[in-house]
């Protein structure tokens, strides 16, 4: 009984000792130290906001003055024109109605500086947010009538024919590399060439490593001298590198490819809906579904039949969903995407799209895509109603000004539009529309380079001329607009005024 006693006491001291534990934990718990924790993550996390919004703030505030003080170095430019003018006691009508139009145009800008939203990020928890800054884009026009650079020789296999034409590519000397489909081959015509070279496939339809099946769209990586082809019938995405061939990836449903800045490979499976991305040189390892994934549906987080895709500098993927008939915008690591582009189901007017095609997006966000059932190529700017028809609006056929079932798109470095005409078995181009001036002055920089740097500007002109470095191929930038064409002889370096100059420049 004794030992049962000592027993009995030895399980009331345990007892009493975690009964302490208890009440030690109650006053002074680890509990204490995680929130804390929380009360660091709370501290740290509210000075983050209070920083990105004094940042923000900033940043609007600079914006707003730089615009302001522009506007004021314009109004007083126009001061001074008027006070000329009133102390010349020369004027007329149509002095008069300039200095309407500057004093207008000086207003506008002070009412509307610049287009200034915020942008938030739905995917952090405490949604981040961007100040957007943007000018008001220049909305580019090209001619009517398109130039045909390939094809247009009916429909065949002779290296001057096309059939089913789909992907482009055009490098820097306006060479064009077409996937040629039903032919199954990659056929290149040079810059004003009267017909096309094979250099991938072409040894009839197959699944040999030198033959194509269906190939739907290509990358060209000039520098290697290597193409990245999707081969729909073959279901694989081959490499022909300097007529080596290498299967990249097998057993997928490929359509559309594009590769981002950091060399990762997208490519869009019609069958699956969705896009997958893969690091470079890492094709075995599973891809990253970036769009779709969800199956075919029509609901935000899904796709139907994607076809050709963008990724832009954001990482971005821009997905025709053809049978969706809409653009959709999937943003790096986003849950679902948001329609740019159509999506009021398939019609003709200018907020629909029918079964669109090849999509290419420019530094200003704005959207041009193929829009194959309508015959046509438009452009949307993000978060606009509608778009606008740039090319193609005179209905289906096949005279220069029509087209037929437009698939890929491609724009050069002279922005020049090349058009896909599926259904005309051609290649167009539609020369972008230039404005002619000559310059009055011209200040020529000492430069240590062969090539001289320049400013240009015309004193009669309202427009912001920058500085240029000359190459050999000249470019010069006007809020964007590039200039070109500018053949003159350096003089001796002084601000010469140019009232001998004959050559006009090119502003686009």
């Amino acid at each position: 009984h004794q030992r049962l006693n000592e027993e009995l006491h030895h399980i009331v001291d345990d007892y009493n000792e975690f009964k302490e534990r208890i009440n030690e934990q109650k006053q002074n718990s680890q509990s204490y130290t995680l929130i804390e924790q929380i009360d660091q993550w709370e501290k740290v996390s509210i000075e983050k906001i209070k920083q990105k919004a004094k940042d923000s703030r900033e940043m609007i505030i600079g914006s707003l003055q730089t615009c302001i003080n522009d506007v004021e170095t314009k109004f007083n430019d126009l001061n001074k024109q008027i006070q000329q003018l009133q102390i010349q006691n020369d004027f007329n009508e149509i002095n008069l109605n300039y200095l309407r139009n500057q004093l207008r145009k000086i207003t506008e800008e002070l009412k509307h500086p610049s287009n200034i939203s915020i942008q938030e990020d739905p995917q952090s928890f405490i949604s981040d947010i961007s100040i957007i800054l943007s000018k008001k884009p220049k909305l580019h026009k090209w001619k009517e009538n398109g130039i045909t650079v390939a094809g247009a020789n009916g429909r065949g296999q002779q290296l001057n024919q096309l059939n089913d034409a789909e992907g482009i590519y055009i490098d820097e000397n306006k060479n064009i590399f077409i996937a040629d489909y039903e032919n199954h081959r990659i056929v290149e015509w040079k810059y004003n060439g009267k017909e096309g070279q094979i250099i991938a496939g072409g040894n009839d339809k197959g699944n040999r490593m030198d033959q194509l099946n269906e190939p739907t769209n290509i990358i060209v990586d000039q520098q290697n001298h290597s193409i990245i082809i999707a081969e729909q019938g073959n279901r694989r995405v081959v490499q022909w590198l300097n007529q080596k061939q290498q299967i990249l990836i097998d057993n997928i449903d490929c359509f559309g490819l594009a590769m981002d800045k950091n060399g990762f490979l997208y490519v869009s499976d019609w069958k699956t809906h969705e896009v997958r991305r893969w690091k470079i040189g890492e094709y075995y390892n599973e891809a990253i579904v970036v769009a779709g994934g969800n199956g075919e549906g029509d609901e935000l987080s899904q796709l139907n039949y994607p076809t050709f895709i963008f990724v832009d500098e954001d990482q971005s993927v821009y997905v025709s969903d053809s049978f969706n008939h809409r653009v959709m915008k999937w943003r790096k690591d986003a849950k679902e995407g948001i329609v740019v582009a159509g999506g009021n189901d398939q019609g003709r007017n200018l907020n629909q799209l029918s079964e669109p095609q090849g999509v290419i997006v420019d530094d200003l966000g704005q959207i041009y895509v193929a829009d194959y059932g309508n015959h046509r190529v438009m452009r949307w700017c993000e978060e606009k109603d509608e778009g606008e028809i740039v090319v193609g609006e005179n209905g289906e056929g096949n005279q220069s000004n029509q087209l037929n079932l437009p698939t890929g798109l491609c724009f050069d470095h002279e922005g020049n539009l090349y058009v896909v005409d599926w259904g005309n078995d051609r290649i167009q181009k539609f020369e972008i529309v230039v404005k002619n001036f000559i310059p009055k002055y011209i200040l020529f920089l000492p430069s240590s380079n062969k090539e001289p740097s320049f400013l240009i500007w015309d004193k009669n002109d309202d427009a912001n001329l920058r500085f240029v470095t000359a190459s050999a191929n000249l470019r010069a930038y006007i809020f964007g607009a590039i200039i070109q064409s500018i053949l003159l002889e350096e003089p001796n370096p002084s601000c010469t005024q140019c009232s001998d100059i004959e050559q006009s420049v090119r502003i686009i």
